[in-house]
C-alpha cells in the first residue's frame, strides 16, 4: 500500500494541467489546458479494453447529473484506445449515453505528460488548472471519495 501512495505522491508533482492537442470523437481539436469549464474538472483516463474503467466511468454516470447540480462539476473522459481499438470509443460512449467529454489520446500525448501508468486513473483539477487530486485503480466507492474531493473545492451553487 505504500508503494501506491508514493506513486499518487509522485503523480501530483504535475501541479497544473499539461497543454497537450487532443480530438474529441467527431475530430474537433481541443488543448487539455484550455477546456472551457468553469467549475471543477475531473479528468479519467481509460480504454475499451479496460473492465475496472468503464466500472467507474458508468457508476459516475448514474450520479453524473446530480454531482453537476451540487458542484458544476465537468467530467473529461480521455481514451487511451490506440488506433486498433479507437473505432470502438464511439459505439461504446453512445451505447452507454455518457454526457462527458470524451478525448481520444491515441499515441498517448496527454497520458505521459500526466504521469500515468495505468488505466483507470482519475484527476481532479481546480478552476486555476491545478491538479488537487489523483487516484489510480477502481473499487466501488471510490466514486464517494472523489466527490468529496470536489465538494471541497466547488463553489457552492445558488439554489434556483
Amino acid at each position: 500500500m505504500q508503494a501506491q501512495e508514493t506513486e499518487e505522491a509522485h503523480v501530483l508533482d504535475v501541479k497544473k494541467l499539461p497543454s497537450v492537442a487532443l480530438k474529441d470523437m467527431d475530430g474537433k481539436s481541443v488543448n487539455t489546458a484550455s477546456l472551457g469549464f468553469e467549475g471543477p474538472v475531473v479528468i479519467s483516463f481509460w480504454a475499451t479494453w479496460c473492465s475496472p474503467c468503464k466500472r467507474e466511468l458508468n457508476t459516475i454516470h448514474d450520479l453524473y447529473e446530480e454531482w453537476q447540480t451540487e458542484t458544476g462539476v465537468n467530467l473529461v473522459a480521455v481514451s487511451i484506445d490506440d488506433t486498433k481499438t479507437a473505432a470502438q470509443v464511439p459505439t461504446y460512449v453512445n451505447g452507454k449515453m455518457w454526457d462527458y467529454l470524451v478525448l481520444m489520446d491515441p499515441n498517448g500525448d496527454f497520458k505521459r505528460a500526466m504521469g500515468v501508468n495505468n488505466v483507470p486513473h482519475t484527476f481532479l483539477i481546480d478552476t486555476e488548472g491545478n491538479i488537487v487530486y489523483s487516484h489510480n485503480n477502481y473499487a466501488p466507492g471510490d466514486e464517494e471519495k472523489l466527490y468529496e474531493e470536489i465538494k471541497k473545492i466547488a463553489k457552492p451553487k445558488a439554489k434556483e
